[in-house]
């Protein structure tokens, strides 16, 4: 059964993209835990991080490190935070999350954003503004 990852890979769901290549994709979380919260997936459904092949785990990783620099670059923080929980939704994704201090990386602050928020953080952080 398609996760809804898997659906937003294929188009079904629409999200806010900053990020593309081949074999991932970065979005923003529609819950942030501070503007930019951007989730990095690998287009292959793979329900756990560490199932992955390890070329497959590196290169999601350098991805994910290549969205981290164009998030820094537009989103004011002091640094990116890397966070793998993988258990609200079965299909590998990295949180990139922009933080001051280690107390912001808490899902507990997770709120609702906006459509129109969330759609011009993306634009920022593409540099599309």
């Amino acid at each position: 059964m398609p996760t809804i990852f898997t659906k937003i890979i294929s188009g079904e769901i629409p999200c806010h993209k900053i990020a593309e290549d081949q074999k991932h994709l970065a979005f923003l979380d529609i819950r942030p835990i501070h503007d930019g919260h951007t989730l990095v997936i690998p287009k292959k459904e793979i329900s756990y991080i560490f199932s992955m092949e390890d070329q497959e785990l590196a290169d999601l990783m350098v991805f994910a490190k290549k969205v981290a620099q164009k998030i820094q670059a537009k989103v004011p923080c002091k640094r990116i935070g890397v966070m793998v929980c993988g258990l609200e939704v079965p299909h590998t994704h990295i949180h990139l999350v922009p933080f001051e201090a280690v107390r912001d990386l808490n899902f507990a602050n997770a709120k609702e954003a906006s459509q129109e928020s969330l759609a011009a953080v993306a634009a920022k952080i593409r540099g599309d503004v």
